[in-house]
């Protein structure tokens, strides 16, 4: 009878997902996850033969991650501005989330109407009281602008400043209203 793996799927997983946090997604290779995890590859090849298995659950992790970074902020202003402190705290996460080709292709639209962003479109639709596909025509230029401010900060090209960057959403929020 073979002896049972001590390094399970999930801390596999887990690993993976921790790995990428500290170190950014180019470094998650059977080998770097290894010796994170303190074991050989040949658990990890056992479990997963083809790595971009686990780069998508681990993907899925960290989506799932980010979501509840980002519901917890309660209403869409809120949730823009964690949005993008979260690109300051973790930066190569949110590399990893939305700068490793995953969308390549797709356009704003899709995106927004992908499920990754089915939560968060939901709770613009609640608060806003509008039909879901009319929250999304709302959602659009607020996504493009929090979504710039976040790429240029996880990239340290701009310096992060909640203060201004909340101006200028309140502000789009009211063109948005108005128009």
């Amino acid at each position: 009878m073979p002896k049972k793996p001590t390094t399970t799927k999930e801390a596999m997983i887990e690993g993976a997902f921790r790995l990428i946090r500290e170190k950014g997604h180019d470094c998650l290779t059977a080998r770097s996850l290894a010796a994170f995890l303190g074991c050989s590859t040949q658990p990890i090849m056992y479990q997963f033969p083809n790595l971009d298995i686990l780069r998508d659950l681990t993907y899925q992790r960290a989506d799932e991650f980010h979501s509840e970074y980002i519901l917890a902020g309660g209403d869409l202003l809120e949730m823009g501005l964690r949005y993008i402190r979260f690109a300051e705290e973790e930066p190569k996460l949110f590399r990893f989330l939305f700068q490793s080709g995953r969308f390549s292709g797709l356009s704003l639209e899709d995106l927004i109407k992908s499920p990754e962003t089915a939560d968060v479109l939901s709770a613009v639709s609640e608060e806003e009281g509008l039909p879901v596909a009319d929250a999304a025509a709302y959602f659009e230029p607020l996504v493009a602008v929090v979504h710039g401010y976040a790429s240029l900060i996880a990239n340290n090209a701009i310096k992060y400043d909640p203060d201004a960057i909340r101006k200028v959403l309140i502000a789009i929020a009211e063109g948005l209203e108005r128009g």
